[in-house]
């Protein structure tokens, strides 16, 4: 009786092992998708671009203005107070001026600027 049990338990552990040996688990039941060739031949999502740099100016007229240049090279969003609304600025090309319907102009990226805000002459800003 002794022999039996683990000769016993070595044969069901042998027997379970043959069972399913297919790599790829089965999905069973549901309807096919109704989307599935609409999101086949959808075009690729592009994500929206990242802050690249964030700076806060101190401009000639003793104003502040927040920057965040973002990684795309051709957006910034401008706010005029640190927890303002911003404002989208863009530009044609990478390098140049970004600009918003307005009068919003920022020129340069780095810490040395010029800023024009509706209704006031461009200022010189510093980071």
């Amino acid at each position: 009786m002794k022999y039996y049990l683990p000769l016993t338990a070595v044969a069901a552990l042998t027997l379970l092992s043959a069972c399913n040996n297919n790599d790829e688990p089965e999905v069973v039941g549901g309807p096919a998708d109704p989307m599935a060739s609409q999101l086949a031949n959808a075009a690729p999502v592009e994500l929206p671009p990242s802050v690249k740099n964030s700076f806060q100016f101190r401009c000639k007229d003793n104003s502040l203005v927040f920057v965040d240049f973002l990684s795309d090279d051709k957006t910034a969003n401008l706010r005029t107070e640190k927890d303002g609304t911003p404002t989208k600025l863009t530009a044609a090309e990478a390098g140049q001026p970004f600009e918003a319907e307005g009068g919003y102009k920022v020129e340069g990226n780095g810490k040395q600027v010029t800023i024009t805000l509706p209704g006031k002459s461009a200022l010189s800003c510093k980071a």
